[in-house]
């Protein structure tokens, strides 16, 4: 009997090795630490710079729909099958174990290159407040020892190891190793920070916009697909897209929430509205106080700053602390998400069960953490951050496709299942997540296609070889109805 075929009852929970310790403050607080972070403090400028120039806005506008469309679907599912996993859960609810493990293989290679890069970009904010502080770290021992030109080639720089990007992945794996509320916390605490240091940049900045920086507001397209023009708005979408991947980190907690069903759709919905504003606020400012091709840096947010000139000149130091905090609770919330969707396919027979182990005194999934961890380490400790972001795009957009088409279903299946939260204006939300979605993922460039192809093979071999015959009906079910 297969998870598609067995007459399962309504939603049933399953044992909850897992502390439910996290409430709606603690979940919102959890998305916008994933998700302020690189997008604000890299990914802006350098999408402004090479793809949308200052309508950079609109491609945050064309994102955030594609992920209020989502987000909207997230809520629903999260509140009818409130367990760890997040889309891989709902997909193995709603389409069959098949899809599940493509949706799964594909979150780990979204969680751990997102964790990784993310640590990668927080090395070289780090080195440069250490910089402002009179402590110099040598090139060798700051940066990834192997380049990426974006066009298939790869090169040794002559570092040494990221010792910094690696600091920061070790810190924080032993942080949730030793339980998911000390995370919560810390991680609550870091996003009250940076969050203001984001907001202050914004009522401080916004006085400084001049509009002939904003002019033309959408540049002239070059000839070359992607670069600028319309093209440029939904290529520089697709780009920024993974900054918004933090309401899925959110439903990964839901085994380790007081209230799942109504606390998840507050923690998705609450963190994306607030991340979506502030990402728009922040890209018209930073494209108003400073020429849009001058923000191709690793540090946009500060140039930007920087260029106003003594004004603002205090507030240089304060982004660069922003920053090093912001992109550290990334990582940390990238890592907790990983580690619990390895969680969730171990539980179901996807994965060998040590992964599903937890500790007997800390509770929380020891193993899994810990290969997360280490795996993340390594990649941060070598590969370039330009390298590692390219690999997560293409995998959140498919995630939310999934989301969207399983709400669907769903609607068909099993119509009069218990729904906490229900997506409004159906069936039209979700086929507009999907249409969004699949376009931005048609504006992304060939080599990521090609990467992510070559990632899913693998997983498919794993799959033929351990999970197909492994996979066990879920403990969790959904009636399917005639």
């Amino acid at each position: 009997m297969t998870a598609e075929t067995a007459p399962a009852p309504n939603f049933v929970a399953e044992d909850n090795d897992l502390h439910r310790v996290l409430g709606p403050g603690h979940l919102t607080l959890l998305g916008i630490g994933a998700i302020i972070g690189a997008g604000i403090f890299v990914a802006t400028g350098q999408a402004a710079a090479q793809f949308a120039g200052p309508a950079i806005t609109l491609s945050f506008v064309i994102a955030g729909f594609g992920c209020l469309f989502a987000g909207l679907c997230y809520a629903e599912l999260a509140s009818m099958i409130p367990v760890a996993g997040s889309a891989y859960t709902y997909a193995y609810a709603t389409l069959g174990h098949f899809v599940a493990w493509i949706i799964g293989w594909d979150l780990i290679l979204e969680y751990l290159a997102a964790a990784s890069a993310v640590a990668v970009a927080w090395s070289g904010y780090f080195s440069a407040l250490m910089a402002d502080a009179g402590i110099s770290i040598p090139p060798g021992l700051a940066t990834a020892p192997i380049a990426w030109d974006g066009a298939y080639t790869l090169s040794f720089t002559g570092a040494i190891i990221n010792v910094p990007a690696v600091a920061l992945c070790a810190f924080l794996t032993a942080l949730l190793l030793v339980g998911i509320h000390a995370s919560a916390t810390f991680n609550g605490v870091m996003v009250l920070l940076k969050t203001g240091i984001v907001v202050a940049v914004i009522v401080f900045g916004i006085w400084y916009v001049r509009a002939d920086y904003l002019t033309p507001f959408i540049p002239e397209n070059t000839g070359t697909v992607g670069e600028f023009g319309w093209s440029g708005i939904f290529r520089g979408a697709a780009v920024i897209f993974f900054a918004y991947i933090g309401f899925d980190a959110v439903s990964v907690a839901a085994q380790e929430a007081k209230n799942p069903q109504r606390d998840m759709p507050v923690g998705i919905l609450g963190s994306l509205f607030i991340c979506t504003v502030l990402y728009m606020l922040m890209s018209f400012v930073l494209t108003g106080i400073a020429p849009y091709d001058s923000l191709n840096v690793p540090n946009p947010v500060s140039v930007a700053v920087a260029n106003v000139g003594p004004a603002l000149g205090w507030l240089v130091p304060l982004v660069n602390l922003g920053a090093t905090i912001g992109l550290g609770t990334v990582v940390l919330v990238m890592l907790l998400g990983q580690a619990r969707i390895f969680y969730s396919m171990a539980r179901d027979g996807m994965l060998p069960p040590a992964f599903a182990s937890v500790h007997p005194k800390f509770r929380t999934p020891f193993l899994g953490t810990l290969i997360t961890g280490v795996t993340a380490t390594a990649l941060a400790a070598f590969l370039p951050d330009n390298l590692l972001i390219e690999l997560v795009n293409i995998g959140t957009l498919a995630a939310f496709v999934i989301v969207c088409v399983g709400v669907i279903v769903l609607r068909r299946t099993a119509p009069h299942h218990p729904r906490p939260f229900k997506t409004p204006f159906m069936p039209w939300v979700p086929l507009a997540g999907v249409a969004v979605c699949v376009t931005l993922m048609v504006s992304l460039p060939m080599a990521t296609w090609i990467r992510f192809f070559g990632w899913m093979i693998l997983g498919l071999v794993i799959y033929s070889t351990y999970s197909v015959r492994r996979a066990r009906t879920p403990r969790w079910t959904i009636r399917k109805e005639q």
